[in-house]
């Protein structure tokens, strides 16, 4: 029987492997491809942040963009390649939907092309009143 790697996940902004991220967003994700570094950087400075790591090396990211009292929008949810099927995307939502801080919440919203099974083990389902919903959405700012 194989074991499992350890996975552990902080909260702590300077456990972060920016660079990492920034070269997972950038060049490897499917919403973000092209994306400055400035940006990225900036992203995680206003933002909640989740990284996951396996004897100490980030292998997930999560952000959530939060007021903290009524609204959170989780973004940029990733596990590296060589770390999937371990199960550490649905650590991480549970330990994201298990902070002190997001709790009580009137909305948590995100946005997803292809892990809808994923969160909808956490509660989410399409939105509730899809004519109610509004974007300005810009898919290629970063490759401009």
């Amino acid at each position: 029987m194989l074991q499992s790697p350890q996975f552990e996940i902080s909260t702590n902004k300077t456990d972060l492997d920016v660079p990492m991220i920034y070269q997972f967003l950038s060049e490897q994700s499917t919403w973000a491809v092209g994306i400055p570094r400035r940006v990225v950087e900036r992203a995680i400075e206003n933002s909640m942040c989740f990284g996951g790591f396996v004897d100490g090396r980030q292998v997930a990211f999560a952000r959530v963009v939060t007021d903290y009292a009524t609204f959170a929008n989780l973004v940029d949810v990733f596990v590296l390649p060589a770390y999937r099927g371990n199960g550490f995307a649905k650590q991480m939502m549970r330990t994201i939907m298990a902070h002190p801080s997001l709790q009580g919440l009137r909305r948590f919203t995100l946005h997803t092309s292809n892990a809808h099974a994923l969160y909808r083990e956490f509660g989410f389902t399409e939105a509730a009143k899809p004519e109610a919903y509004m974007e300005k959405y810009f898919p290629n700012i970063y490759l401009s």
